[in-house]
């Protein structure tokens, strides 16, 4: 991930001829893609599909899908007019809100501490609330950085605590090799029709957060957001995402899109220097050819990250609700949003309920994300622009 995350920053912000934005554009692994490949994985082990085959399937599967923002990046009037904020604002509260879940499951123990009995102990409970507690407290000092650090340090933190208070230590793995370099395909090649529509729903949210997001670094990078050269900084840009995306999915990992974190950097120090990307990015890719690195993440503690990604998670919520705001909130768009996510919610909880329609039903709606998403682009087509007139 930290690979492909270095060389797609370093494709967005150097750019080569139309791919690129040519800002200081970070690029990372996108959350959007969680819930919708969780519940793939999950469909594709109830057919007896084994891990290493059910990875080739949906790597395969994403790469397939990215070639949607390259479409998007050529078409981009068309599919802007179509997706409004309204339409992608539900889609990533969706997503947020079903992933709630999943962390609150990590901060109780995990799926392990389930099967014997220990879910929900205090010990799991307090080391998570360590996390969340850090958060709040470094989020309230007046220094950016230490505000922007406050996750990674209240992770640190957890971390310390369970040394003191649990029999636990960090083990070094002698036999992993010094360096390490990404094999391309390595659990093969294959796709899940299924999960075709979600993904391609879940690509074009990702492309409307990248036109947010480089919107966003163009205003704050005293750069044009009109005319010409801010076009063809948002194609270049979507274009460049889904290249990312491809070459992620080839080395195994998950689609990447721009980060609006680094927005926020730009604001507070008044450096938007490609430069300090390209450095960046070459960390990047040094600290992911590093299996020492992945070595230590994977010991930390369960109850330790679900509180971190309770945060992360809520916080999508939160854009989807901020996404939303920028909508006008008639009563036309409440009752867009109100059908969209009983749908959508409904249907990530309860994926049983269509075990009885017709197979490309259940292919198409299998997911909360695709199901609310497609659910407000129809009602939002249908629906007049103002459903109460006032006199």
């Amino acid at each position: 991930s930290l690979i492909a995350s270095g060389v797609g920053s370093l494709l967005q912000i150097r750019t080569f001829g139309f791919i690129g934005s040519g800002l200081l554009s970070i690029q990372g692994t996108s959350f959007n893609f969680v819930s919708p490949l969780i519940l793939g994985g999950m469909a594709l082990k109830t057919q007896g599909i084994n891990p290493t085959q059910m990875l080739g399937i949906l790597f395969g599967t994403l790469m397939l899908c990215a070639f949607t923002q390259i479409l998007i990046a050529s078409f981009l009037p068309f599919f802007r007019k179509i997706i409004s904020p309204l339409v992608s604002g539900i889609v990533v509260l969706i997503i947020g809100l079903s992933l709630i879940n999943v962390g609150l499951i990590s901060a109780g123990g995990g799926f392990e501490a389930k099967a014997n009995g220990s879910f929900g102990e205090l010990k799991h409970l307090a080391l998570a609330g360590i996390v969340i507690f850090f958060i709040i407290f470094f989020n309230r000092f007046r220094n950016a950085y230490v505000r922007i650090s406050a996750l990674f340090l209240s992770v640190l933190i957890g971390v310390f605590f369970t040394i003191i208070f649990k029999d636990f230590s960090f083990s070094l793995n002698s036999s992993l090799p010094t360096l390490m370099i990404p094999y391309p395909f390595y659990f093969g090649f294959g796709i899940e029709y299924s999960l075709i529509s979600p993904l391609i729903l879940t690509y074009i949210v990702t492309s409307l957060e990248t036109i947010g997001d480089i919107t966003a670094t163009c205003e704050v990078s005293a750069q044009s957001i009109q005319g010409e050269d801010y076009i063809k900084r948002l194609k270049g840009g979507i274009f460049a995402s889904g290249l990312n995306s491809i070459f992620a999915s080839s080395i195994c990992t998950f689609p990447n899109s721009c980060f609006s974190q680094n927005n926020g950097v730009i604001a507070l120090t008044g450096v938007a220097s490609r430069y300090v990307g390209l450095f960046v990015g070459g960390l990047l890719i040094l600290l992911g050819s590093l299996p020492l690195i992945a070595n230590l993440a994977l010991q930390i503690p369960e109850p330790i990250l679900g509180g971190a990604t309770l945060v992360m998670f809520g916080s999508i919520a939160a854009t989807g609700v901020k996404i939303l705001s920028k909508d006008r909130l008639d009563s036309r768009s409440i009752l867009i949003i109100a059908i969209s996510l009983g749908i959508g919610l409904g249907v990530s909880y309860n994926p049983d309920i269509l075990q009885f329609m017709p197979v490309w039903i259940q292919s198409l709606f299998s997911s909360g994300v695709a199901s609310g998403g497609l659910c407000a682009m129809i009602l939002s087509c249908i629906f007049p622009k103002a459903i109460i007139k006032h006199s």
